[in-house]
């Protein structure tokens, strides 16, 4: 890959089929995260459940307070003070759950690495970038060549210099694969001295030095303008073209999901609320919740003077309701919404809602929740379909196709 200057705009995501005979890169079943506070127990994430298959790139979006990065740092055993347990969490079918954390270094950078929110706090300001970088060559690389940061600093300031050495090079490399011009000038500046883009850049840089499977980018374009923004989502794309990485992206942000992603999931309150192909997410989104964030995308071609908002606020982890987390905000709650939550599947393969809005086998009656067999619960949906406990959710006119 060249630092030619590349397009700001590209076209979306090429949708992979959501079942697949391969075995995933990552699977993960019913994930808990759970903090232990003066306050009580907090399960950051509750029953979290998806996969991530070969040269994909899998969204997880939701409102700050979701679960996304939580899930993430659970993932690679860095959610510091909490107690993480699954049904499954594996990692090219190796239980990740079983690992020390010795194992775990190892799987850290030279199979899954980390793209951090805040490139200015993750980065050393007393370190050159290209020491950064070459450090993380050294530790997961395969350059030959000492593991030492000691003896790399060493070599820097009796000889004068480390650009000889194989992992600088490399690091060399790294920058002027992420698109950075002058990479071996860049090498030797501090972090203070770039813009916001370069470090971010400098960030995925060193996410590919150990040269992972999955690059796990936990809100890479965060305060970018957007010009950079898309700069920074297509230097992830050509990375997963060029290299098949697979990227696990984590985004507040429906419209990067709708440009970069392949599949994606939808969390709320440490939950999962809808997971789908990205296209069939936008052309017939299922859950309220996921209605509710795309009709809060602004858009160019809608005349509405104001944008549509989801009232409300994410619960308090420490006393999340009852059933579904977010019935508390849904205009389309009804009594069932109060028991616990279990996945529909759409039509669509690999569409699943958590709602239970499409459990086509419930009718209800005032208080009381009676299971019928098929028939008898589409004629009594029918029946009440405008009643107040009742609500039928419609698919939302966007104004336009997905692009």
């Amino acid at each position: 890959m060249s630092s030619q200057p590349r397009p700001t705009q590209r076209a979306g995501p090429s949708v992979s089929t959501t079942v697949t005979e391969e075995p995933p890169l990552l699977a993960v079943d019913n994930l808990h995260t759970t903090f232990t506070t003066e306050r009580g127990d907090v399960p950051a994430v509750d029953g979290v459940s998806f996969a991530i298959n070969e040269g994909e790139v899998f969204g997880i979006v939701g409102e700050s307070g979701s679960g996304k990065s939580v899930t993430a740092l659970s993932l690679l055993g860095l959610a510091d003070g909490a107690t993480v347990t699954a049904d499954r969490l594996c990692f090219r079918d190796e239980d990740l759950l079983t690992k020390d954390e010795a194992a775990l270094r190892e799987i850290r950078g030279n199979d899954i690495s980390m793209i951090f929110q805040d490139p200015m706090s993750s980065l050393n300001p007393v370190m050159t970038v290209g020491e950064q970088i070459a450090e993380v060559v050294r530790h997961h690389g395969d350059v030959g060549e000492s593991q030492s940061l000691f003896a790399e600093l060493r070599r820097k300031y009796v000889t004068g210099t480390s650009e000889s050495s194989a992992s600088w090079q490399r690091a060399v490399e790294l920058l002027d694969t992420v698109g950075i011009p002058d990479p071996a000038d860049r090498a030797n500046e501090y972090p203070h001295q770039l813009s916001g883009g370069m470090k971010q850049r400098v960030m995925i840089a060193q996410a590919l030095a150990g040269d992972p499977d999955l690059i796990i980018a936990d809100e890479p374009t965060t305060a970018l303008d957007v010009t950079i923004e898309a700069q920074i989502l297509n230097e992830l794309l050509d990375l997963r073209d060029e290299f098949g990485v697979s990227i696990m992206l984590i985004t507040h942000d429906l419209a990067v999901v709708r440009e970069t992603c392949d599949r994606v999931a939808v969390m709320y309150a440490g939950e999962m609320m809808e997971t789908a192909d990205t296209r069939t997410l936008f052309e017939d989104p299922r859950h309220p919740y996921t209605r509710g964030l795309i009709d809060s995308i602004p858009r160019t071609d809608d005349d509405r003077e104001w944008l549509d908002a989801i009232e409300g606020n994410v619960p308090d982890p420490t006393a999340k309701p009852q059933g579904c987390p977010f019935r508390t905000r849904c205009d389309a709650a009804f009594s069932l919404c109060e028991e616990p939550l279990v996945a529909y599947s759409a039509e669509e393969p690999g569409h699943r809602t958590w709602c239970h809005l499409y459990n086509d086998a419930v009718a209800n009656d005032g208080d009381e929740v009676q299971r019928v067999d098929d028939a008898e619960a589409k004629q009594l949906i029918q029946e009440h379909e405008a009643s107040d406990d009742l609500v039928t959710p419609q698919r939302p006119n966007f104004g336009g196709e997905y692009r």
